[in-house]
């Protein structure tokens, strides 16, 4: 039996039919549920009581033959007799559900097929499942959200190996889908094709402007939309939602950074082009234009990680840090190593128990990390990562004192997966790839 409150109603129905249990009872109660104080729950749960003792112990009811069909899959192929591309047939496709509020390149059979030829793959081959409607993810359907976000086939590649990544069981995507707090898949892109492919890594590489971050980062949201099925308000339940669910994509600037890059410390070598999947928040702002030496620098950086509203506190997640290259220069300047900013991040970015609730001190730390926190002083400190090896540190940006912290959904890890031809062999900028 489920226990659901009113805005979560379609979210269940929906994923009772995805599982094959259309028929499971289901009980309602009011919103909300969490924040609410112990008896105002229980009068909740006491008003239900008798529907909920009753649908536990009945027979389960026969499921219609209605009931029982599964959600639709994707929309292949839509005819639509229309010269008037940017007028009408944007209008049909908004009707139709696609999109995400923002005009959409048609996808005609041409532009798709140009596309279908930039993976290398044929254009029924599986990439994903894609949660939470777990549709298929064939490379055309994830052609057609390319062409409609204004991708080039040379993107394909990349595109592949993010929808994959985005389905590894580490990273959650059912959760990413349809949680209420604000995560959007963020895509990190190593080795030579980010160059290649002119995904940018320097200044304002989260935009405006950057033609490959911009399209990318779409067409990954519009796969979950269109086939992911996470549509907002019934499935993507984000209280707010965010910026970065538009689009959320870039590279590391490798040639800056005083270390190794992210896909090297991931066991990658450098002529292997990498994507990395992370679900983050948009990215929180650090400045500092005064500090010259590492501690100071990273006293500043931990400070601006220690937030007590981030899903980090509560979870065994991974933090990322994005240091510009100046910010990086100045702290390995003084023989910092990564793992050394990973440990310092640890220990210093912690936020004393005090600064939450008495609610939040019982509900989540004492039932989540008991070990670490009950019977604590309300001095004690809460770490943002449960492992200093689980903080994550990239060098990206360009000119300038300003860095950033990108705190994550926290119920995620992040996937690294190679950018691979159908052969395995990985893609290298002088493989051929269809610019269009």
């Amino acid at each position: 039996m489920l226990l659901i409150s009113t805005p979560f109603v379609k979210l269940a129905q929906a994923q009772a039919r995805i599982l094959g249990m259309p028929q499971v009872p289901t009980v309602v109660l009011p919103h909300p549920i969490g924040g609410t104080p112990l008896d105002g729950v229980l009068a909740k749960v006491d008003a239900a009581f008798d529907e909920i003792v009753a649908k536990l112990t009945s027979p389960l009811p026969q499921a219609s033959a209605v009931a029982s069909e599964p959600l639709p899959e994707p929309v292949d192929h839509v005819d639509v007799d229309t010269d008037d591309e940017w007028g009408e047939l944007q209008r049909r496709m908004l009707a139709l559900g696609w999109g995400d509020g923002l005009p959409l390149v048609p996808p005609t059979d041409a532009r798709v097929d140009a596309m279908v030829r930039g993976a290398g793959l044929p254009g029924d081959a599986l990439v994903a499942l894609v949660a939470p409607r777990m549709g298929a993810c064939t490379v055309r359907r994830l052609a057609s959200s390319a062409v409609m976000a204004g991708c080039r086939p040379a993107h394909m590649p990349l595109l592949v190996a993010a929808v994959r990544a985005m389905a590894e069981r580490p990273f959650n995507l059912y959760g990413v889908q349809t949680t209420t707090h604000p995560v959007a898949p963020l895509v990190i892109v190593n080795g030579p094709l980010a160059q290649a492919l002119g995904v940018h890594a320097g200044s304002g590489l989260f935009g405006p402007g950057p033609w490959s971050n911009g399209v990318i980062g779409r067409a990954v949201r519009l796969v979950l939309l269109h086939v992911g099925g996470g549509q907002p308000v019934d499935i993507d339940k984000a209280t707010m939602g965010s910026p970065a669910k538009y689009g959320y994509c870039i590279a590391e600037n490798e040639a800056a950074s005083p270390w190794p890059s992210l896909a090297a410390e991931r066991g990658f070598a450098a002529d292997v082009s990498t994507v990395t999947v992370v679900g983050g928040e948009a990215p929180h702002n650090i400045n500092d234009h005064e500090s010259t030496r590492a501690g100071p620098l990273l006293a500043m950086i931990t400070g601006t990680v220690a937030q007590t509203g981030q899903n980090n506190v509560y979870y065994a997640g991974e933090p990322l840090l994005l240091l510009s290259p100046e910010h990086a220069a100045t702290i390995a300047a003084e023989g910092f190593s990564k793992d050394d900013v990973r440990r310092v991040i640890y220990e210093e970015a912690r936020v004393p128990l005090r600064r939450f609730s008495q609610e939040n001190i019982e509900r989540r730390f004492w039932r989540k990390f008991p070990k670490r926190y009950r019977d604590r002083s309300l001095d004690a400190g809460v770490t943002v990562a449960q492992r200093w090896e689980d903080v994550m540190v990239v060098v990206a940006g360009g000119a300038g004192k300003h860095s950033m912290y990108v705190p994550t959904f926290g119920a995620t890890r992040s996937v690294t997966l190679p950018v691979l031809k159908a052969d395995g062999s990985p893609w290298r900028p002088q493989d051929g790839l269809e610019q269009g």
